[in-house]
């Protein structure tokens, strides 16, 4: 699956080794987070009585991954993609110990920071697909992005299962709380995810491409947060690829928050919910690899362009689905999902190749900052929207951000097309 001719790609076996490992990683740390976020808005609202703090409990993931984007961005900069992975995921793993403890002692104060530190596990496995890319041929990076993302595939979508249905059973006949259980859980899974990188990743990608900055007059050099955003700002590519990341994340986190509390006020089993969010998982990774060469092929683009009308395909068929059926909601949040998968790779891609190595981390970091900064905004405004406007209001304004979206690429693509016919 990874091979390439060792005379085309001069670092093709530590690519091969560099994906495996990505794979033992990633796996874990997105059944973690995946089952962490499905219990969090059902856990938040159970401890307070309040759909509002339920659905805030659940932004904090988002709020986390948006504070920790820069930091492991650095962390790898510094030190390669290894030291700054299991730093998120061992950051994931006490997280989820502060959710535990916060469901056995029933102090919602204790869930909020907790999930803080989860967001920053899923900042790690966000980060992840980038060090796939590390070591690929330039013609290839979309490819090798697609296929890590859909290596998450297994465990994100059985996450949210065996979270709420497995573990949370295990956790009842121990005697203790329902939702409990899930935390438990992804304190072992993210455990092991750190485990992985820290113990397989040799030799890092990111120091075999020579992308570390390796002295302290380099260090010295980095520039400054605002200096990488006025050069995002500045380069056509890279503002698309932004503007991608940002819609498809916050529209996903948006919509996906609210649908548990959506499904519980139409009386449906958590086992219930537990599978729409899977299937909706399923979607976010499922498809990565074809949608990957699909960027290679025709352009990231109108890959982007593509992706926001699935996106809005989606938020619309949740929003016209009442709360007690599952099905249009179920369909919904899977076209949600592969709506942002084609944004989250062909974003990626662009961002990669919109900056030469050197600055290639730094603009990472910050795209992923603003990306989980919109997803955080788009989980802490759900619940007022929800209590205010109603679920089927949420979904279908999300909706609006796709078209918009798919608009703006669509604009991107014209004065290629006018170039090619004159």
């Amino acid at each position: 699956m990874f091979a390439h001719d060792a005379a085309v790609n001069p670092h093709a076996s530590v690519q091969r080794r560099t994906m495996w490992v990505l794979f033992a990683g990633t796996i874990p740390a997105g059944a973690a987070m995946s089952g962490a976020f499905a219990a969090a808005a059902t856990l938040g609202e159970e401890l307070t009585g309040s759909d509002r703090l339920g659905t805030l409990a659940a932004a904090c993931v988002t709020v986390g991954g948006a504070l920790s984007a820069v930091p492991i961005a650095r962390l790898m900069s510094r030190g390669g993609r290894r030291p700054g992975l299991r730093t998120a995921w061992i950051s994931g793993a006490g997280g989820s110990a502060l959710c535990a403890l916060a469901a056995l002692a029933e102090i919602y104060a204790l869930l909020l920071p907790g999930l803080v530190m989860v967001g920053a596990g899923s900042a790690g496995t966000l980060a992840a697909r980038y060090a796939a890319a590390d070591l690929a041929l330039p013609e290839q990076r979309a490819k090798a992005i697609g296929v890590l993302v859909w290596g998450g595939t297994f465990g994100s979508v059985l996450g949210p299962i065996v979270a709420l249905q497995g573990a949370g059973a295990a956790s009842e006949a121990l005697g203790m709380p329902e939702l409990a259980g899930p935390y438990f859980l992804s304190i072992v899974l993210f455990s092991i995810a750190a485990f992985s990188i820290e113990r397989f990743l040799h030799p890092d990608p990111l120091v075999v491409a020579g992308g570390l900055d390796s002295d302290a007059a380099a260090d010295k050099q980095r520039p400054p947060f605002t200096v990488t955003i006025s050069r995002i700002m500045g380069n056509a590519q890279a503002r698309l690829a932004v503007a991608a990341m940002i819609v498809g994340h916050g529209v996903m986190v948006g919509v996906m928050v609210a649908t548990p509390l959506h499904m519980k006020d139409g009386h449906q089993a958590l086992s219930v919910v537990g599978q729409v969010i899977s299937l909706h998982v399923l979607g976010m990774y499922a498809f990565a690899p074809l949608i990957g060469r699909l960027v290679d092929r025709v352009g990231p683009t109108l890959v982007v362009a593509f992706g926001g009308v699935i996106l809005a395909a989606g938020a619309e068929m949740a929003a016209r689905t009442d709360a007690p059926h599952a099905q249009g909601v179920a369909i919904g949040l899977f076209l949600v999902g592969i709506g942002w998968n084609f944004g989250i790779i062909a974003a990626s891609s662009l961002l990669t190749s919109a900056f030469d190595l050197h600055e290639r981390v730094a603009a990472q970091g910050a795209a992923d900052l603003m990306m989980t900064s919109a997803g955080a905004a788009a989980g802490l405004s759900s619940g007022f929207v929800l209590e205010a406007w109603g679920y089927q209001s949420l979904s279908h304004n999300a909706g609006l951000f796709g078209v918009a979206l798919t608009v703006l690429a669509m604009f991107m693509l014209l004065p290629r097309r006018r170039l090619a016919a004159g």
